[in-house]
């Protein structure tokens, strides 16, 4: 890491102070101004771009990026130095200059030259890393599920649309063919009444037993922790697992959730402003898996109740679907006819089985490729920030629903739970660990 480039001298402080206390005074003004100049940028100009989380998606996602001429990586981010020189080797060799390299987020969003973020750390930091990004004034290529519970949620959608930046989220599938075609045909009236949405995922996952330790020096695990409660270190809880391990994640309720039931609201919506459920009662727990590390529920049984349109979605995590794909969206008519999407096919039947013919379109934009013409445009991106805030929130008030016991109860137009249900789980809200702090955005106010 080089201090030189990362530590702030004593005028730079004073000088970013003043500049963060004119744009509390004319916010307005000031974000005007800045989307001006974005305006006036030609469509060839680069974006400059920066990686927190390095290794995992955050990585995947700078190599989808690397691939177009418009875009340059100048800066990679992550806790753990271990995960680093991989991604910093392919930026120097694309590029022909070493990339700044920072183990603190913050010190990277200083950066005047960087146009957006990728955000690919856990889902228990997403919240801090999204909001802190737009606060800075940057755009953002964010990864799902957007936060680990419904209150980060709210705060990181209404983040977004106060600062005005285009915020695109790692559901890829709205924009691959087969789903994009499955949600036409649907939205077209062809299949007919929907009455039933199923979604699921198989889920067998094993992360194993081991005795707590001390991290590796590598790895700055207080700072890898963040918000979340602090646990002792396990090197089967981090990269990777942690996504079934209720502390930093939601198991593949929210992990696969988020793409699964994302396709069955956009299908029985008009646009990206989903249909969301009014009530969620869910049942499940770790009952095949109960001896290894993961706290996750390996079965749970979700039943969501929707108006306007009413219908009903299940959603599984379940140990096998015989004769189905793994995992898997469907939607079933009032006179029987099914139509079933995955990754990489999807079919009509009819009330008997049979197949019945479907109706192609051309191939949707690169789910990377609109982010970058969105950061130019400032149009909304096909993955809108607010849009996946819909479903994250049904993923989640099905894990509150679940840890509750109790049937738990939505108000689309408060953005809130109904009563107190739910309210008691870390699907709704969590303590932040100090000194962690969660900004406060709420709808229709201001910070």
């Amino acid at each position: 890491m080089n201090d030189r480039e990362n530590e702030l001298t004593r005028r730079q402080m004073l000088q970013r102070t003043g500049a963060a206390a004119a744009a509390m005074m004319v916010p307005g003004a000031l974000q005007a101004a800045q989307d001006e100049a974005l305006r006036k940028k030609s469509p060839n100009d680069t974006i400059v771009i920066g990686v927190i989380g390095c290794g995992g998606m955050g990585a995947a996602n700078m190599r989808s990026f690397m691939g177009y001429s418009d875009v340059e990586v100048a800066a990679l981010c992550d806790v753990d130095e271990s995960r680093i020189p991989g991604d910093f080797a392919e930026v120097e060799k694309k590029y022909g200059r070493k990339p700044a390299v920072y183990r603190d987020y913050r010190k990277m969003l200083e950066r005047k030259d960087i146009d957006a973020i990728i955000v690919g750390s856990p889902d228990h930091w997403h919240a801090l890393n999204l909001i802190h990004t737009v606060e800075a004034g940057k755009d953002s290529y964010c990864e799902k599920p957007i936060s680990h519970n419904i209150v980060e949620a709210v705060a990181m959608m209404e983040a977004a649309k106060r600062h005005r930046r285009v915020v695109q989220v790692g559901t890829w599938q709205r924009s691959t063919k087969e789903f994009t075609d499955a949600i036409a045909y649907v939205r077209s009236g062809k299949l007919g009444k929907i009455t039933h949405c199923r979604a699921w995922i198989a889920d067998g996952t094993r992360i194993g037993k081991v005795k707590p330790t001390d991290p590796p020096k590598h790895l700055d695990y207080d700072f890898w922790i963040g918000p979340a409660k602090m646990v002792p270190y396990q090197s089967n809880k981090v990269h990777w697992n942690w996504r079934w391990v209720m502390n930093t994640g939601g198991g593949l309720t929210t992990d696969w959730g988020v793409h699964m039931m994302d396709i069955a609201l956009l299908g029985m919506s008009k646009d990206q402003d989903l249909a969301m459920p009014t009530e969620v009662v869910a049942y499940g727990g770790q009952w095949a898996i109960t001896d290894d590390d993961r706290d996750a529920p390996d079965c749970t049984e979700a039943l969501l109740r929707f108006r306007n349109p009413d219908f009903l979605m299940t959603w599984s995590v379940l140990r096998d679907h015989p004769g189905k794909p793994g995992h898997c969206t469907e939607f079933v008519s009032a006179d029987g006819k099914t139509l079933r999407v995955w990754r990489g096919g999807w079919t009509v039947l009819d009330a008997d089985g049979k197949e019945l013919p479907r109706e192609e379109s051309a191939a949707p934009p690169n789910h990377w490729r609109d982010f970058l013409d969105c950061v130019k445009s400032r149009r909304k991106p096909r993955a809108d920030l607010a849009s996946v805030a819909q479903t994250t929130i049904a993923c989640h008030l099905v894990n509150a629903a679940l840890y509750s016991g109790e049937t738990v109860q939505w108000d689309a137009k408060r953005w809130d739970l109904v009563g107190k249900a739910g309210r008691n789980t870390m699907a709704y809200q969590r303590p932040y660990r100090k000194p962690w702090v969660l900004p406060v955005y709420r709808p229709n106010s201001s910070k």
